[in-house]
């Protein structure tokens, strides 16, 4: 992995990953990750903010995910930021930004 795009998250899976099989024989595994931050405002007031991020596995990552990983687990998920383009039904050009993991790492008791 290159030094200059990694990314390290801990968070929580919001749903079950998606598992696609490619025609190619490929796997790959699609969720979303929460990750929490917490502080105090200037009431004095502990807020707690969620950012959730698309995540993307592929091959023995994505198995390892299909076998073990589910709605509500905790884990850290290592890799970099990719963005790419698609296109709508409708013609539109949209972009998204996901972490394409190349290690998964489960927390937590079983």
């Amino acid at each position: 992995m290159s030094l200059r795009n990694q990314v390290q998250l801990i968070g929580n899976l919001g749903n079950d990953p998606e598992i696609i099989k490619l025609d190619s024989g490929k796997k790959l595994a699609k969720f979303s990750l929460a990750t929490n931050e917490s502080y105090q405002n200037k009431q004095g007031e502990r807020v707690t903010e969620t950012e959730w991020h698309n995540i993307v596995a592929w091959g023995k990552t994505a198995d390892i995910i299909e076998k073990y990983v589910g709605k509500g687990k905790e884990i850290i998920v290592k890799g970099k930021i990719t963005t790419r383009s698609y296109e709508t039904k409708e013609g539109e050009k949209r972009y998204t930004t996901e972490i394409v993991c190349e290690e998964v790492v489960m927390l937590g008791s079983k």
